[in-house]
């Protein structure tokens, strides 16, 4: 079913307003596709103009941001998200999500949906392991 982004059909009084056009193709929006871990996948939707949207289905890699240099990291978990706990149960990774990667803990920085990749920067590092 679509959403659409259409002004309120009430006054703040409580009264109708009445409609002076009927729905247009712009205003519908789209349902929340959430991005998982797994296989990279990218959806590709046309926008207004001609542009395109990558939207993330799932991906397992994350660009993190440490210092000046941006590394290609693995995507192990979802630990945290401040827009629903649920998320985290579910491993749906979101912008501001804090995510467990490989070379540790990394807060999300980029909207998955919208851009179609993955990017974080690196809050505390991975201690390194000790070789004996």
């Amino acid at each position: 079913m679509a959403q659409w982004m259409l002004r309120s059909h009430r006054k703040i009084t409580g009264g109708k307003l009445a409609r002076n056009s009927k729905k247009t193709r712009m205003q519908r929006g789209r349902d929340f596709v959430p991005t998982r871990i797994g296989t990279k996948k990218v959806r590709h939707n046309r926008t207004r103009g001609g542009g395109v949207k990558h939207i993330a289905l799932s991906a397992n890699s994350v660009n993190i941001r440490s210092g000046g240099k941006i590394e290609k990291a693995t995507i192990l978990s979802v630990l945290e998200s401040p827009a629903n706990q649920q998320l985290v149960r579910r491993n749906i990774i979101t912008k501001g999500c804090i995510i467990e990667t490989d070379k540790g803990r990394a807060r999300g920085t980029s909207r998955p949906g919208q851009h179609g990749s993955i990017d974080a920067i690196l809050l505390e590092e991975k201690p390194a392991q000790k070789k004996t």
